[in-house]
């Protein structure tokens, strides 16, 4: 089940619109100087709102089940990588929230490097403590060096180009899976969006002006690479003999499309850029190119 997705929904849900709702501009404008008032309710949100999504998280993953000693497991060749992308996504966007939080409150860039991009390594790794200390999982090095990519991704970017040119993204559609293992896959359409592997897509999307800045292209337009796959009903299908003819046609998806910069989107208003700073993470539903291990090449005219 995909942990990762939760902790975005959970920042989208408490992260910038609590400040955009009081309509004022001037507080929603990232501060030139270091704002001491700023930075601490920073810091108090971001400690509660951690301590709110681990509480949470023991109540829904792990408080049914037993408890265990610090152990790891080797879960790489499960879900054919999907919840290694999903980690990846998640750290990004944390560390970015982060950043972009030091940033609201006039932290230097090196602070905001430092101390706010590496908040989505912290806390999945705090994650993975919990998963080593679950009889259910274990603390994988796997998903760690996907926690780690996805930190870099975001660092790197604004070392080298001041900005973030390339972008992970989630999109998500249903899948007739879910209904064969709704225990595992889910059984509503919010379980399913974060337990169900085969609706999951994750992209990363590049903005074509940032790399062709004398291009007439609209700033605001992306090329979208994705990965996706499907017929997955269990981790590994080979202990899982149960389940091993309905996943006979477990498969890869890659994906190009185009999309959507909203944060390119020319606007005055603060409220908006923080709209579209906060759901810049989800990828657009747009006309789409597939390319199956299954079932060849296909042409969506609209994917989600």
């Amino acid at each position: 089940m995909n942990k990762t997705i939760y902790f975005i929904f959970l920042i989208l849900l408490q992260s910038p619109f609590g400040l955009a709702q009081t309509n004022l501009q001037s507080f929603l404008k990232p501060s030139d100087t270091l704002q001491p008032k700023r930075l601490t309710g920073v810091v108090i949100a971001e400690i509660t709102m951690a301590s709110g999504a681990l509480i949470g998280l023991n109540q829904l993953w792990y408080a049914d089940y037993a408890h265990s000693n610090l152990h790891s497991v080797n879960d790489n060749d499960e879900w054919l990588q999907m919840d290694k992308a999903g980690h990846l996504f998640s750290s990004y966007h944390m560390g970015a929230f982060g950043a972009n939080a030091l940033q609201w409150s006039g932290c230097s860039k090196k602070s905001q490097l430092i101390y706010g991009s590496t908040v989505g390594l912290a806390f999945m790794t705090a994650v993975e403590v919990f998963d080593g200390y679950s009889a259910e999982w274990g603390f994988s090095w796997g998903d760690m060096a996907a926690n780690a990519t996805g930190t870099a991704l975001y660092v790197s970017q604004e070392l080298i180009w001041n900005e973030q040119r390339i972008v992970p993204k989630f999109s998500f559609h249903t899948t007739q899976y879910a209904g064969l293992r709704p225990n595992v896959l889910g059984s509503s359409l919010s379980e399913q969006i974060l337990k169900d592997y085969n609706g999951q897509t994750y992209w990363l999307s590049a903005n074509v002006n940032s790399f062709f800045k004398s291009s007439k292209v609209p700033k605001w337009i992306n090329i979208a690479v994705g990965c996706g796959a499907d017929g997955m009903i269990t981790g590994r299908t080979e202990n899982n003999p149960l389940f091993s003819s309905l996943e006979a046609k477990r498969s890869r998806q890659f994906y190009l499309s185009f999309d959507a910069d909203l944060t390119k989107i020319r606007t005055k208003s603060h409220f908006l850029k923080t709209f579209f700073a906060v759901f810049n993470s989800i990828k657009i539903p747009a006309p789409t190119l597939e390319i199956s291990g299954s079932q060849g090449i296909k042409f969506h005219y609209l994917y989600f």
